[in-house]
């Protein structure tokens, strides 16, 4: 069965942009959150354990896992046609 590579690009990007966020956030009042944000941080700019860090976070985190999905998606369906 193929993926769509668009619904799967979409899917990881929200998926992975609202995680971004909600560490984001809750970095802010915890230190196990904060320092993932201000690991995943050194490669998102913007990303901070703030409210507006948070919005920088979740938006790099969407773009990021969006791509990263359609190579995904797009790579399984080659290896799918050539393979099955």
């Amino acid at each position: 069965m193929r993926l769509n590579i668009r619904a799967f690009a979409l899917a990881l990007g929200i998926h992975w942009g609202l995680g971004c966020f909600i560490m984001g956030l809750a970095g802010i009042k915890h230190e196990a959150p904060a320092t993932f944000v201000r690991t995943v941080g050194t490669m998102y700019y913007g990303y901070a354990p703030t409210p507006l860090g948070s919005i920088a976070g979740m938006f790099w985190g969407f773009l990021d896992a969006a791509v990263a999905g359609a190579l995904l998606a797009w790579l399984y369906n080659m290896l799918l046609k050539r393979f099955v």
